[in-house]
C-alpha cells in the first residue's frame, strides 16, 4: 500500500455553511440526549485534550485473548498494532483474504445502495449515471445500511478476533464492536460546491465516543483518482486550542495542515483487499472519486453505549 503525500488538498477540502449545518442538526442532538443522556457530556468535552486524557485513564485491563480463535489476517500482533496507533494514530498492513474481498465486492455490486444517505434514492452501483438522471440529483455516495448484514463475508470480518483484540489493546478492555458499513463513492461531473461541502471532502475528526477505533478496507482498487482516504498522523494526540473550543469538527485543509504539518498528511492508496486502522479523533478526510468509483468497508469499535443517530444509518450493535 503506497502512501504518497497529498497534492492540492485545499481544493478538495473546501468548506462552507458549517454553522447552518450545526443548526440543522440541533433536533438530532436533542433526540440523542433524550435517548442517551451520557452523550451530551461526551459531545461537549471529548473534543478537549484534558478531558480525553482523563477518560483514557479509566480504561480497563485487556482480558486474555482466546487462544483457540484464529484470524483471517494471519499472525499480526495486536500489541504491535496498538503501539503504532498510540504513536501515529494509524496502522497499515491489514489484507483481506482474496475470497473474502471478492465476496464483499460482489455484494456491493449486486445489492442496491442508498444515495447520499437518502433511502428514497435506491439503485445498484452499476446504474449510478442512470440514477442521477432518474432522480435529478448529484449522487456522490451509496450506502448499503443494514443490508451489509446480509453479506456473510462482511459479518466474518467484523467478528474477526484480531479486530477486537487490537481494539482492546488500544482502547481498553471495555472496547466493543459498534457498527459496520459498506459504501460506494462515485465520480460525478455534476457536483456543486454545496454538494462537496456536505460530503466528507474536508479535514474533520469523528466525535461519536470518548474513545474510538475504525478499521477500513478497500474493496476495489484505489489510486489517486479513486477517492483515497487521507489521514494526518499524530493529530490524534494533540489538538490546537481552536479545534478544542468549537462545536465544529470540520476545518479547512490549510488550517489543519498548517498546524499539524503537511508532511504528516498521508494519502492511502492500495489494491482491493488492502486495509488500515485509525484513531478517528485524528484529522482525516475522504477525497473525491475522480474517474473510478470506490467501494469501502468500515468496522468501528467504541467504549460507550452508542447513540443510533450518531452513525450513518448502518446497523448499530448494542
Amino acid at each position: 500500500m503506497s502512501r504518497p503525500q497529498p497534492k492540492d488538498l485545499e481544493a478538495i477540502a473546501r468548506s462552507g455553511g458549517r454553522f447552518s449545518r450545526i443548526a440543522a442538526r440541533i433536533p438530532t442532538y436533542l433526540t440523542d440526549v433524550r435517548e442517551n443522556p451520557a452523550w451530551l457530556p461526551m459531545f461537549l468535552l471529548a473534543r478537549t485534550m484534558p478531558f480525553r486524557r482523563a477518560h483514557w485513564l479509566t480504561s480497563r485491563p485487556v482480558p486474555a485473548a482466546d487462544k483457540g480463535e484464529t484470524s483471517m489476517f494471519g499472525d499480526i500482533r495486536a500489541e504491535d498494532v496498538a503501539v503504532e496507533l498510540k504513536r501515529s494514530g494509524i496502522f497499515y498492513g491489514l489484507v483481506l483474504p482474496a475470497e473474502i474481498q471478492q465476496e464483499i465486492a460482489r455484494f456491493g455490486r449486486d445489492t442496491p445502495c442508498f444515495g447520499n444517505f437518502e433511502r428514497r434514492l435506491e439503485f445498484v452501483a452499476g446504474d449510478h449515471a442512470e440514477a442521477e438522471r432518474r432522480f435529478g440529483r448529484t449522487i456522490l455516495s451509496g450506502h448499503h445500511f443494514e443490508r451489509v448484514l446480509q453479506c456473510e463475508a462482511a459479518v466474518a470480518v467484523q467478528k474477526d478476533p484480531l479486530l477486537l483484540d487490537i481494539a482492546r489493546h488500544y482502547l481498553g478492555g471495555e472496547a466493543r464492536l459498534i457498527t459496520t458499513r459498506t459504501w460506494w463513492s462515485f465520480p460525478t461531473k455534476t457536483a456543486s460546491e454545496a454538494d462537496l461541502s456536505r460530503a466528507s471532502f474536508k479535514f474533520h475528526f469523528d466525535l461519536d465516543d470518548w474513545r474510538m477505533l475504525k478499521f477500513f478496507f478497500y474493496l476495489s482498487d484505489v489510486d489517486q483518482d479513486a477517492g483515497p482516504h487521507v489521514y494526518v498522523r499524530g493529530s490524534h494526540n494533540r489538538r490546537h486550542i481552536k479545534h478544542q473550543l468549537t462545536l465544529l469538527v470540520g476545518h479547512p485543509a490549510g488550517e489543519v495542515l498548517g498546524y499539524y504539518g503537511a508532511e504528516n498528511a498521508v494519502t492511502i492508496t492500495g489494491k482491493a483487499g488492502s486495509g488500515f486502522v485509525e484513531d478517528p479523533f485524528g484529522f482525516h478526510m475522504g477525497t473525491l472519486a475522480k474517474n473510478t468509483p470506490r467501494l469501502m468497508m468500515e468496522v468501528g469499535f467504541g467504549v460507550s453505549k452508542p447513540s443510533r443517530r450518531r452513525y450513518h444509518g448502518e446497523p448499530v450493535v448494542r
